[in-house]
């Protein structure tokens, strides 16, 4: 790829991205959890069960057959070709994948989840569910949330990643960028000129988990007709279905409406954003940055080769993670 095709991460000074103390202590479930339902690209029947865990354990997956080897959701364990999707894969010794964990982050990070244990048995897919993540935000309000311990049966305190200066990675004309703020801010925008029906779509909010639940949480994946048979070809999308997935076609518009929000595909990619942004945590801390983030037409991929970028210039220093009393 040329150097006019992707333009690396702006080169900026260690104080760009730095670890603020919250005041809160790490929180973990109250109970545990399950969901079950299809793999939106392997079709099988899969569930992922949530549990209570330890804090400074942070988020990580345990896949059926694999239960020695944690894949813990972090931005090194991310593939970066992986397709439609973001998958993580342990990095030592070539270990287990667990892919399509974005909606299920999403809610995660946005509720408040910061350590847990994800066992996924039925293959190596979190369940597509709905298509979107408002039966994640249902099952996290049902078991609860509580303070994490560690194993010596004392608190944390989250820390939260906070951006200093301003930091873009662009390819073509797709690009995120994080500017400093006191709050997060996401605005996103979207444009498919040959589908009438999405267009160009652009959508800014701050975000706690009330909004996230309400606004966020709700908004579908989305594919376009007319690709359905090219994605399918290459052995993707096997669990997609109308019910799972808006699907629109550049002729006719959406084929099952009514959508949610009208400019829900633009919301879904928030969604997404929010789950992949999630990758950023260590140690059971705040992986969303407080920052404005703006992105234009990008997807997984750039989003975590952002935070592959971003994340070599700060690390969480173990001192750092005061004991509450």
């Amino acid at each position: 790829m040329s150097a006019a095709a992707s333009r690396a991460l702006k080169s900026v000074s260690s104080a760009a991205f730095s670890w603020k103390r919250t005041g809160r202590p790490q929180q973990t479930l109250a109970a545990a959890v399950s969901r079950s339902g299809v793999g939106l690209h392997s079709g099988a029947r899969v569930t992922a069960t949530l549990l209570p865990t330890h804090a400074g354990e942070g988020r990580y997956f345990l896949v059926e057959g694999e239960e020695e080897a944690r894949v813990a959701a972090e931005v090194g364990n991310a593939e970066q070709r992986s397709q439609l999707c973001t998958t993580l894969r342990r990095r030592e010794g070539g270990g287990p994948r667990v892919r399509t964990v974005e909606h299920l982050l999403s809610a995660m990070e946005a509720l408040g989840v910061d350590n847990c244990r994800v066992e996924v048995s039925g293959g190596d897919e979190i369940p597509l569910l709905d298509g979107s993540a408002q039966e994640w935000v249902e099952a996290i309000r049902s078991a609860g949330l509580c303070a994490a311990e560690d194993t010596s049966g004392q608190k944390l305190e989250k820390l939260a990643p906070q951006i200093h200066e301003p930091v873009y990675l662009q390819r073509d004309d797709c690009f995120v960028a994080a500017f400093p703020n006191s709050q997060i801010h996401i605005t996103y925008g979207i444009d498919f000129p040959k589908v009438p029906a999405i267009g160009c779509q652009w959508f800014s909010t701050f975000l706690d988990d009330n909004i996230y639940s309400s606004k966020i949480a709700p908004a579908r994946t989305f594919c376009i007709f007319e690709e359905i048979e090219k994605m399918r070809g290459a052995g993707l999308i096997k669990g997609g279905s109308l019910e799972n997935a808006m699907v629109c076609s550049m002729s006719g518009g959406w084929l099952n409406p009514p959508v949610r929000f009208e400019d829900e595909p633009c919301r879904h990619k928030i969604l997404d954003l929010v789950g992949d942004f999630s990758l950023l945590a260590q140690n059971g801390n705040q992986g969303f940055p407080i920052a404005h983030i703006i992105a234009y037409k990008a997807g997984h991929a750039l989003h975590t080769d952002f935070l592959s970028h971003l994340s070599g210039k700060s690390t969480v220093d173990q001192e750092e993670l005061t004991r509450e009393r």
